[in-house]
């Protein structure tokens, strides 16, 4: 069995329970590759993306080198804060690796976008695609349609486009809903919209979103990368022909890291005990 390991660095903290899940796969005879960028992981039977959410993000960039059909399932290991996609803690990885040997996991296939702009390399979010304002004072006109259709011109910061994996991200933060993984659908949240009837919208994940910036100087998000735009831009979304596999350990599903990282229905749930006790 071949592993692929994919880190961007590894604090002193971190050093130790790094050894451990190095050391536990050779222990099981399996062979590990560290990734650098433009590396392929074709031939590996599993990714762990070691670090925080953000380090999971960046993973999403070895697709373009690889035969996305046969994509890895990636196991996010948590050495950073909040880890909503590293879903695994740095306590006991020996027993977290011999799980995932003997298939003790279960599969979440989440979709992507496809991001295409100015004859540029097709690009791969996971989370969401955005644009903003950036440094400038000024507010940034995006013009948004939908299949064609036009929706409406957000003025404010900028607007989000964000996958059902990202609604838990970027979007939440400026109101957007969360969705499910499973959701079949997109949501278009803006960004301190300049009118406060421009809500968040959600579109079906068939459909092809464009995005019109106006001339102003402004910033291109695809997850945690970053592009300057100068000058009036076209950008063009849709869902990518194939998804990336997030791998959960047993006993973990979407709802349970709501409550674990959003702090979600501590108080419902101690109720609800207190009520059943009384019965």
């Amino acid at each position: 069995m071949k592993i692929a390991l994919y880190y961007r660095h590894i604090d002193p903290a971190d050093r130790q329970a790094f050894d451990t899940l190095v050391g536990a796969l050779a222990d099981r005879r399996v062979e590990t590759v560290t990734l650098r960028d433009g590396d392929s992981v074709d031939g590996c039977q599993f990714l762990l993306s070691i670090g925080g959410d953000g380090t999971l993000l960046s993973s999403v960039q070895f697709v373009r080198s690889s035969n996305p059909a046969n994509f890895p399932p990636i196991l996010g290991i948590n050495f950073g804060h909040l880890g909503f996609l590293t879903t695994v803690g740095k306590e006991n990885l020996c027993a977290t690796v011999d799980d995932l040997l003997a298939g003790r996991y279960s599969i979440e296939e989440r979709s992507l976008l496809q991001v295409e702009r100015d004859g540029a390399p097709s690009a791969y979010a996971l989370n969401e695609v955005f644009v903003h304002r950036g440094d400038s004072m000024s507010l940034l006109r995006t013009q948004v349609f939908v299949d064609n259709l036009y929706v409406a011109t957000y003025s404010g910061d900028g607007v989000i486009i964000a996958t059902p994996t990202g609604s838990t991200a970027y979007s939440l933060s400026c109101g957007g809903p969360i969705l499910t993984p499973d959701s079949r659908c997109l949501a278009i949240t803006p960004i301190s919209a300049h009118t406060l009837t421009l809500r968040p919208i959600i579109v079906p994940d068939t459909a092809r979103i464009s995005l019109q910036v106006d001339g102003s100087q402004s910033t291109l998000g695809i997850d945690s990368r970053r592009d300057a735009l100068a000058g009036a831009t076209a950008i063009a979304l849709h869902r990518a022909p194939f998804t990336i596999r997030l791998i959960r350990t047993a006993g973990q599903n979407f709802f349970s890291a709501i409550r674990d990282k959003l702090m979600w229905g501590t108080e419902v749930r101690q109720a609800g005990q207190n009520f059943s006790s009384t019965q």
